[in-house]
């Protein structure tokens, strides 16, 4: 059994050091345990401290591409690698190494093939009240999107069986970590959470530079995510909401057609034409949307058995 900890970098040279001294070398279960750096196009030197650090692979990105891109990258290098359970951390040194072994666990007994490290955000002193309430909230709404219960949808301290990375695939380019758990809840990979430890702050967020922007791509994301798995859900609920108000002014118009004051209402009566209409294009939508997610689905399963052949583990 091998396990690969892969390790995104971007401008790390400070911190990469650090990072590394805390991360094991031996873990019950595997034969061997290997050290990859992903370097997302670093110019401070990041690839030339990791290899003098005894780094095992470097994946050199030519240029900045963002953490999902990066995190993809580690992905399909381990699975090339021949990892059987892939750990993905940081370079800034946010997780405790001690934390690989516990996240391996669930995915060595069978129970999971996703395995999530909670932070428990909630204790952590330098997080701002705000950054707590809004991690809290998103959390719930990607477990709410996903159908499972995720309590730290935003941890990038994560392990994943080499099935579940064979069958990930990353579209954005922000960040990873909450697409990639409600892609794996809508293809029913299973998922568990553990607690894990933090280290102390040692700089600030990259990628949380700003909360509204934040805030703003996380949501974009989550919405275009869930309408790529759930097209008809969506749709029928908004097509649903379009054709209830139509008929509520239908309804309206009727009544005071009814007291002999109808003709003082048309617009009424027009608007609802409008919103029936719209409601039932809706509605066309979602079942073309269906159609498409049923062909993704079969163009996504292709892929995976593609990519298990390629990688010398075929069916």
């Amino acid at each position: 059994m091998k396990l690969i900890i892969q390790i995104p970098c971007y401008n790390e040279k400070d911190t990469l050091p650090i990072t590394l001294a805390d991360l094991p070398r031996q873990v019950e279960g595997f034969d061997s345990i290997e050290w990859l750096v992903i370097d997302d196009g670093s110019t401070d030197g990041t690839p030339e401290v990791a290899r003098s650090l005894g780094v095992d692979h470097i994946v050199s990105l030519p240029h900045n591409r963002g953490l999902a891109r990066a995190f993809a990258a580690g992905l399909d290098a381990s699975l090339r690698l021949g990892a059987d359970v892939i750990v993905n951390t940081d370079g800034d040194n946010q997780y405790r190494g001690a934390g690989v072994a516990d996240l391996v666990v669930p995915i060595l007994r069978g129970e999971a093939e996703i395995v999530v490290g909670d932070r428990r955000t909630a204790s952590i002193p330098h997080f701002s009240p705000m950054k707590k309430w809004l991690q809290r909230l998103g959390s719930r709404v990607v477990s709410w999107t996903a159908g499972i219960d995720v309590p730290d949808a935003t941890s990038g301290f994560r392990a994943m069986s080499r099935e579940a990375a064979l069958r990930t695939n990353v579209f954005g380019t922000y960040t990873y970590t909450l697409e990639t758990i409600i892609q794996a809840g809508k293809k029913g990979i299973p998922i568990v959470s553990v607690p894990v430890e933090t280290n102390p702050m040692l700089r600030e967020s990259r990628l949380i530079r700003s909360i509204p922007r934040y805030v703003s791509r996380s949501a974009s994301m989550i919405l275009r995510i869930f309408l790529m798995y759930e097209p008809l859900r969506s749709f029928f609920l908004l097509g649903s909401i379009l054709l209830l108000l139509g008929s509520a002014l239908v309804v309206r118009f009727l009544y005071f057609f009814a007291l002999g004051e109808g003709q003082g209402h048309v617009q009424s009566l027009l608007l609802a034409s409008i919103l029936i209409v719209i409601s039932f294009l809706v509605y066309l939508l979602g079942l073309l949307g269906d159609l498409v997610a049923r062909n993704r689905h079969l163009s996504e399963e292709v892929l995976y058995r593609l990519r298990r052949q390629e990688l010398g583990r075929g069916l």
